[in-house]
């Protein structure tokens, strides 16, 4: 009997062990399942979201923090032409070009602040890119602002040729250096309208 009672006691010892085994077995695959799942799931968002901001490279932060004063530029020299030009084409031309480049400068400005960049100040310029840029020196910008008539019609569209052409210069180079799809189609945008402005304003100044 005593026997008897030692063999019951050990089988059901050994099921209850056996079922423990199954059921910690179960666990530990569902859970490495899980982990493995909710690890996926987990990850590939933050990891979506860090390729996101890695899209973007030095090229494309230059190319931000320089076109924003650049257009910034341009806004300010549009703005003088309603009240000065005597050209209903320039004034057209002075308004296209705010509408263009007011959006642009915002869009460039929220570029930076979601890569964690340095938007430029208002009234903040680069001497650096003066000339090379086709930017305007104070000086030229304070010649403009005195002049009205045709003579500002001229000086405006020769000055906004050059500026023209530094912004083209400046959007090529974005889109052979950037990575950043978004500013590679604004810098594409840019040249195919700052090139026609510029064959235009050649036009208008009569030299083609």
């Amino acid at each position: 009997m005593n026997v008897n009672r030692s063999l019951i006691r050990r089988t059901a010892a050994l099921t209850a062990a056996g079922v423990a085994a199954l059921v910690l077995a179960a666990c530990g695959s569902d859970s490495d399942s899980s982990a493995g799942h909710n690890g996926h799931a987990a990850t590939s968002p933050t990891a979506s979201a860090s390729a996101s901001r890695g899209q973007h490279n030095a090229a494309d932060i230059a190319f931000a923090q320089q076109m924003i004063p650049h257009h910034r530029q341009a806004v300010q020299m549009a703005d003088l032409a309603p009240s000065r030009s005597q050209s209903t084409e320039v004034k057209k031309l002075a308004a296209q070009i705010k509408k263009a480049q007011g959006p642009e400068i915002k869009t460039l400005s929220g570029w930076l602040t979601s890569w964690g960049e340095e938007v430029p100040a208002e009234g903040a310029m680069d001497h650096s890119m003066h000339g090379a840029d086709g930017m305007m020196g104070a000086e030229e910008v304070d010649e403009l602002e005195r002049l009205s008539g045709k003579a500002f019609d001229t000086a405006f569209m020769e000055m906004m040729i050059k500026h023209h052409e530094g912004a083209v210069a400046m959007a090529k180079t974005e889109q052979k250096d950037g990575s950043y799809q978004p500013a590679q189609d604004m810098a594409g945008a840019i040249i195919a309208s700052q090139s026609a402005e510029i064959t235009q304003m050649n036009q208008l100044l009569g030299r083609n």
